[in-house]
């Protein structure tokens, strides 16, 4: 079985413009406005705590893929790879805005990540560790952590990154 490498997989959260649907913000609500103006004045803020990594694998060529899950940190290794070791990590994230109140954060359903060598590969799944309705703390803070599938045609070595844009509106 012949066998590539693939090191320091690191995938970089892309933090979302703070607030993405103003527009729904600034509106008065039946209620008389005051808690969506009190949550126009205060910006959703994104910040990357831990970026995700997939560790480092080999692939055969048959291909395959590799999958984090957020609320265990295990990673799962499917098809034709083999464990190299290596640090494998869940990304984790901090919102920061109005405390108290409720938001929903989107994830894409794919993204493609690209080698310096001009290689792709594909991460899919991406799912969070967060309830149904996701509400910001007390202290106006919302930690979460995130993961996905890497998926890897067969003898694709590289080191591979991309970016992955979230959306965090409040509700």
């Amino acid at each position: 079985m012949k066998l590539r490498l693939i090191l320091g997989l690191a995938l970089i959260w892309a933090p979302a413009p703070a607030a993405s649907a103003q527009c729904l913000l600034c509106a008065p609500d039946a209620t008389g406005g005051a808690a969506t103006a009190r949550k126009a004045e205060t910006p959703l803020r994104i910040d990357v705590e831990t970026r995700l990594d997939m560790g480092r694998i080999a692939v055969g060529a048959m291909g395959g893929e590799v999958e984090i899950d957020p609320a265990s940190g295990a990673r799962r290794l499917r098809g034709d790879v083999i464990d190299l070791g290596g640090f494998a990590l869940t990304g984790t994230v901090t919102v920061r805005g109005e405390p108290g109140a409720e938001v929903r954060v989107t994830l894409p359903a794919s993204v493609d990540l690209e080698s310096g060598h001009g290689r792709t590969a594909r991460v899919t799944a991406l799912v969070t560790d967060l309830s149904a309705a996701p509400r910001l703390g007390l202290d106006g803070r919302l930690v979460f952590r995130f993961g996905g599938r890497l998926q890897i045609a067969g003898l694709d070595d590289g080191d591979y990154r991309g970016r992955i844009p979230v959306t965090v509106e409040y509700q």
